[in-house]
């Protein structure tokens, strides 16, 4: 792969992956005069700081964005989802940067995940959902944060377990926060 050439094709591919329609639309993107870029250009001068930047702020693929083959998006980013990530400690949850998930292993109709670790334990969760129903929460009991088991009972009661003990209570003497879609060990 020749560095020394190959700038007009990537100036051309930024100008793609941007969405602009002009190079000045990148030159006004990247704070640089016209003159620099048109320099770069007409010297096929390859610009590889502003690939780089490229490629960060449009994830789009970076060997495509220097050679102009493959796909102009990453194929790994089509096949995965980012979904932010939170630990579960102490009854506190608190937001920790993120993690990506093969498609593949999540569900297809839930929107709305993030992720749970608590423990040696992995969740994803979902804030979609309309009814509570029999299965795994993420729960608010007193300001305390935890996963529970939620069984429905009749007249609106739950049966909360998977704590120290189980106990019964009106729906409403709880905050559901987020559905369990998937529990990883």
């Amino acid at each position: 792969m020749n560095l020394e050439k190959g700038g007009r094709g990537a100036i051309e591919r930024m100008v793609e992956a941007y969405g602009f329609k002009t190079r000045q639309a990148l030159c006004d993107h990247l704070g640089i005069s016209k003159s620099t870029l048109a320099t770069r250009y007409m010297r096929d001068s390859f610009p590889a700081e502003w690939v780089i930047q490229c490629a960060l702020e449009t994830e789009s693929d970076l060997a495509w964005l220097v050679t102009g083959t493959g796909r102009p998006t990453s194929s790994q980013k089509e096949n995965t989802t980012i979904l932010p990530r939170f630990d579960l400690v102490e009854g506190v949850l608190s937001e920790n940067g993120a993690v990506t998930f093969d498609n593949s292993l999540l569900p297809t109709k839930v929107s709305r995940l993030f992720y749970v670790r608590h423990g040696h334990d992995n969740y994803v969760c979902s804030k979609d959902f309309t009814n509570v129903r029999d299965g795994i929460w993420l729960v608010n009991i007193d300001n305390e944060v935890s996963i529970r088991e939620i069984t429905r009972l009749p007249k609106n009661k739950i049966l909360v377990s998977g704590g120290s003990k189980e106990f019964d209570c009106m729906l409403d003497d709880i905050e559901v926060t987020a559905s369990v879609v998937l529990k990883i060990k």
